[in-house]
C-alpha cells in the first residue's frame, strides 16, 4: 500500500532522511519546513512523489488550514511525522535565555499540538492512520542545561501515550521516537547559535547515531502489521548509556 506521509522540519537532518527513506521505498511524501530552497532542491532530488509544503509550525492559522489547503489529491494523510523541532543553548536554568525557552515551547511543544489536531480528525474518521512524534531521551533522562528541552520531549512522551489512550480500540496509531546521541545534522550548531565546532566536540571520538537510523526506525514502526503500535522507541548509540544520579559531595 503506498502511503502518504507529511514529515515537518523536513529541509535537513532527521526530517529530511525520513522523507528520502520513505520515497525510496515507494511512498508520497509531504515535505514541510519553513526553508522553501532547501525543499524544493529535495523535491529535485526525490521526484514528483515528494511536494515541497513551506510551513512554519508555530504558525497557528497555517497549521489549522493545512488540511484544507493541500492539493485535494495529497489530503489523505495516512502519517503525521512530528519532526520539527530545536534545543537552544546549553546555560543552567537561571542564566537562560527566556525567549529560548519560548522558542522551544512554541516549537516543540505547540507545533505537535497544532499539526497534530489538524490532521488527526481525518484518520480517525477513515480509521487508519499513525502519529510519529520525535522525541528524545531528554524526555527521560535529565541533564545539566537541559531544563525546557527536556521537559517539552518529556511533555511529548506523555502526550503520545495519552492520545494513545483516546484512539483505543481504533486503527489510528502513535509512536514516540527517542532518539540518545545523533550526529550529522544541524541540531547541535542550532543549539549553540551557528559555533560549529563547540558543535563538534560533542560528538568527538563518538559513533553516534545517525539521521538515516532515526529513518530506519521510523520505517519499521509504519511497516508493521495495522494491529501492532509501538508506543515508544528509545535509541542509544553503543557509545551511549544511562549515567548514575549526580551526587554533590561537600569538602
Amino acid at each position: 500500500m503506498t502511503l502518504t506521509l507529511l514529515v515537518t522540519g523536513a529541509s535537513a537532518g532527521f526530517g529530511a532522511a525520513i522523507a528520502r527513506r520513505f520515497v525510496h521505498d515507494g511512498h508520497r511524501v509531504i515535505a514541510a519546513a519553513r526553508r522553501l530552497e532547501k525543499l524544493d532542491a529535495l523535491a529535485r532530488e526525490l521526484g514528483p512523489t515528494l511536494l515541497p509544503l513551506q510551513l512554519d509550525v508555530t504558525d497557528a492559522p497555517a497549521a489549522a488550514a493545512l488540511p484544507d489547503s493541500l492539493p485535494e489529491d495529497w489530503r489523505e494523510v495516512d502519517v503525521l511525522v512530528n519532526n520539527a523541532g530545536l534545543a537552544l543553548g546549553l546555560d543552567p536554568a537561571w542564566k537562560a535565555a527566556l525567549a529560548d525557552w519560548e522558542t522551544m515551547v512554541a516549537t516543540n511543544v505547540l507545533g505537535v499540538l497544532r499539526l497534530t489536531r489538524a490532521l488527526l480528525p481525518g484518520m480517525v474518521a477513515r480509521n487508519r492512520g499513525h502519529v510519529v512524534n520525535l522525541g528524545s531521551i531528554a524526555g527521560d533522562y535529565p541533564y545539566p542545561g537541559g531544563h525546557v528541552y527536556g521537559g517539552s520531549k518529556a511533555f511529548l512522551r506523555q502526550f503520545s501515550l495519552n492520545l494513545k489512550a483516546d484512539l483505543v480500540g481504533s486503527f489510528v496509531r502513535v509512536t514516540n521516537i527517542e532518539p540518545g546521541l545523533c550526529g550529522g545534522t544541524e541540531f547541535s550548531t542550532v543549539r549553540f547559535g551557528g559555533d560549529s565546532a563547540r558543535a563538534a566536540a560533542l560528538y568527538a571520538g563518538t559513533q553516534p547515531l545517525t539521521a538515516e537510523d532515526i529513518a530506519e526506525a521510523v520505517a519499521w514502526v509504519v511497516a508493521l502489521p495495522p494491529h501492532v503500535n509501538i508506543n515508544r522507541v528509545e535509541m542509544m548509540p553503543t557509545c551511549q548509556a544511562p549515567g548514575p544520579l549526580a551526587v554533590k559531595r561537600s569538602g
